[in-house]
């Protein structure tokens, strides 16, 4: 199984995720791929996401923080479901010395998003 975060805003404006998985049998919609390399030691301070996207994590490996303080870590493999794109947002850091190596994959308008959360999620 794949392992996912998924990253969403609720109604009271603060970010919050669910950990879960990917399935294997579901074609998700999307309009754009993009990657991009970020160095190890690095940090990226409060902000939502650009829009709604997969981010499929090829290498590095960070800790993820929520506007309420609730942490994930994400490790090479992992894919994070980032849906926050309206209120407080996440940051998030590197952990370990390794560049973070991603694929941004950006969802369709009104696709149905692959991901099934974990029992008692």
């Amino acid at each position: 199984m794949i392992t996912a975060y998924k990253l969403f805003a609720g109604e009271d404006g603060h970010s919050y995720f669910q950990k879960g998985t990917i399935t294997e049998k579901q074609l998700t919609g999307v309009e754009a791929l993009h990657f991009k390399e970020t160095p190890a030691d690095y940090a990226y301070d409060w902000h939502t996401a650009p829009t709604t996207q997969y981010v499929l994590t090829l290498s590095g490996t960070l800790q993820f923080t929520t506007s309420l303080g609730a942490t994930f870590i994400i490790h090479p493999g992992d894919v994070l479901i980032a849906m926050d794109t309206v209120g407080s947002g996440h940051k998030w850091r590197m952990l370990g010395d390794e560049p973070w190596k991603r694929a941004y994959v950006v969802f369709q308008k009104d696709t149905q998003i692959n991901f099934v959360p974990d029992e008692g999620e």
